[in-house]
């Protein structure tokens, strides 16, 4: 099946339009953290206590979280395990006020109370694990690094690999991506979790591949179509893999859309940041690593075109003054007498 044939669209014409929307949807993410006092934070970052519990009887996961929804804060509960072993995971966030240890302790208790007086069915605790703000901080700092070290390694990359302007296209598109997916994830209520960090490191990767395919095309079109300016170029060739961009991006979204619908609370996360992060990807290859590589290729050519006229100029301005001959020295002549 082929799609877009002898396409021939004028894509960078919006690319300004698409800048702005681009800021427009950051900074709102931005402005609703900033008011939110930070993003919400998942039990892996922000501390709490994850229980498993072993029910004599099958007990679905909408039973549980019926029996324990007056706990403050926002509670996950998802199937633990097979499906034959009856066990249940219950993960509860470290609630205002409280510290690792003792008080932690307390939260899970008063879950397994609420538990056991709603008469859902017989249970025991066959796990328990205490997650404490000391080990989510760490665990929120390594998660940042992962997504920036990754990023760099990207753009060193794509420097060597085709031209410096190309790898801070790249990175800025990746890093664009992130902070769009960001800020729908703030503006739909989803918590920072570990698996929406795996989420954001694949859509890096994910992202900047698409990248490469458009800067491959357009580092051979440079060879063929040297008279052609590089917008030119780098608009046909978004028009060349344009197809093959639609394709792998839309069987992807597919996957994904299964995923999101069929995979259970514990994959919404994941499933929502790679929805939002494969449709970022595509948009922001051909409006966001273009815009920028242009916009530094025009700066570095105008640079290199004031230095070379510099000793032009200077040659000129040599040229232009008469050479100075230096006076002879007067001789005097004796008179005879």
């Amino acid at each position: 099946m082929r799609i877009f044939v002898n396409a021939n669209y004028d894509f960078l014409r919006w690319r300004w339009h698409a800048l702005a929307l681009s800021w427009i949807v950051i900074l709102a993410g931005i402005g609703l953290m900033v008011k939110q006092g930070g993003p919400a934070l998942g039990v892996d970052f922000s501390g709490g206590t994850s229980l498993v519990l072993k029910f004599e009887q099958p007990t679905s996961e909408e039973t549980v979280r019926g029996a324990i929804e007056s706990l403050s804060g926002d509670e996950v509960v998802q199937q633990y395990g097979d499906p034959g072993d009856n066990e249940v995971m219950v993960r509860l966030p470290l609630m205002e006020g409280e510290e690792e240890g003792t008080s932690l302790e307390k939260s899970s208790e008063q879950a397994v109370q609420m538990l056991r007086e709603a008469k859902i069915g017989t249970f025991d605790v066959v796990g328990r694990e205490l997650v404490g703000p000391v080990v989510g901080r760490d665990l929120q700092r390594r998660g940042i690094w992962a997504v920036v070290l990754s990023i760099l390694g990207i753009g060193i990359y794509i420097a060597v690999r085709f031209r410096p302007s190309f790898a801070v296209g790249a990175m800025a598109a990746t890093f664009h991506d992130i902070l769009i997916t960001l800020s729908f994830l703030v503006f739909f209520g989803y918590e920072l979790s570990l698996n929406v960090v795996a989420g954001m490191l694949a859509i890096a990767g994910y992202s900047v591949n698409d990248t490469i395919v458009v800067f491959d095309r357009v580092r051979e079109n440079l060879r063929l179509l040297r008279r052609e300016t590089l917008a030119s170029i780098i608009n046909r060739s978004v028009n060349q893999t344009l197809a093959r961009t639609v394709i792998t991006a839309g069987t992807t979204l597919m996957a994904l859309l299964a995923l999101f619908v069929f995979g259970g609370e514990v994959l919404e996360g994941f499933a929502f940041t790679m929805l939002v992060g494969v449709i970022t990807g595509a948009y922001s290859t051909v409006f966001i690593a273009s815009s920028i590589a242009i916009m530094l290729s025009k700066r570095g050519r105008a640079a290199q075109a004031r230095t070379a006229a510099l000793p032009a100029t200077t040659a000129a301005t040599t040229a232009s003054t008469p050479p100075q001959v230096p006076a002879r020295p007067k001789v005097r002549r004796r008179r005879r007498g």
